[in-house]
């Protein structure tokens, strides 16, 4: 069954560990994250780009996909199925499609309307006991369309949408998706350590998990991050097993050119992918 994501975050929060989001492109990912997950004995969450949406044949077939991946592969560990960085016509169609969790990204508009549009999705959420996560201050890097250059979010902003009553917050700290630049400043724990002080509990959520070094990460849960974005890195660790194995030509050795031949060495390291990001996020065993 899915779960929202507050209760794990919350738990999150306290214990000083994070739950990992890792976005699922397909069956072969959202198989490899389940069975890892339920392996680990870890919380997880399966994030949904509105990009991988439309490529997955829409929203339904995602939530009638994974509801019943949890049930053939007696998944009993909680996961939550949440929308990464949706537009507010995005968010609205996965409630109504069965998502258990929710990003708004109102980012890119003015504070005011992200204020205006988040708080109308607070009440939905709330009605519905599903998880709703907003963003103040753009992520560097490009997600969807949405672009940024790895700014950091303004704390009293961040209160501001905070106290509207999310479940948690994505707030810019000079994180970026996919690959950073060798000229990257790194993460910045002081606007981190000021945007904790004015939301209290409230789980915060770092995007572009991807390359950003441990002790960084480790760093970030201590000052209250609670859910840490994967992406780029199984999405490179898929690619990289997949063409070793067409280079070393196992797909023309007998019935090697069968998808599902082709695909399990990309599936296999991405279980090895997330493996590794539960172990250093520290959400492993902590399912009970």
């Amino acid at each position: 069954m899915l779960v929202s994501a507050k209760e794990m975050l919350t738990k999150a929060k306290a214990g000083k560990y994070a739950v990992g989001q890792f976005n699922i492109n397909n069956l072969e990912w959202t198989k490899s994250i389940l069975l890892t997950a339920e392996e680990l004995q870890s919380p997880v969450i399966l994030g949904v780009s509105e990009g991988a949406g439309k490529y997955m044949c829409g929203y339904k077939t995602i939530v009638g996909m994974v509801k019943g991946m949890l049930e053939e592969l007696n998944i009993t560990v909680p996961v939550a199925l949440h929308l990464d960085h949706g537009s507010f016509e995005g968010a609205k169609a996965c409630i109504n499609a069965g998502f258990s969790s929710i990003m708004f990204d109102g980012s890119h508009y003015p504070i005011e309307e992200n204020i205006e549009k988040t708080t109308q999705l607070v009440h939905a959420c709330d009605i519905l006991g599903i998880s709703l996560e907003a963003e103040v201050g753009s992520i560097g890097g490009e997600e969807d369309g949405v672009i940024g250059a790895g700014e950091c979010a303004d704390p009293d902003e961040c209160k501001a949408i905070a106290d509207l009553g999310v479940t948690m917050l994505a707030a810019g700290i000079g994180n970026i998706h996919g690959k950073y630049p060798e000229n990257w400043a790194g993460l910045s724990f002081e606007t981190l350590d000021a945007i904790q002080a004015k939301t209290g509990d409230m789980p915060l959520v770092l995007h572009g998990g991807t390359g950003i070094p441990a002790d960084m990460i480790k760093k970030a849960i201590s000052l209250g991050v609670a859910k840490i974005n994967v992406n780029t890195e199984c999405q490179l660790a898929f690619q990289e097993a997949t063409r070793k194995y067409i280079e070393e030509g196992k797909d023309l050795e007998g019935k090697g050119f069968d998808p599902r031949k082709l695909l399990a060495p990309g599936a296999e390291a991405i279980k090895a992918t997330v493996k590794e990001k539960m172990e250093l996020f520290g959400s492993v065993g902590k399912a009970k």
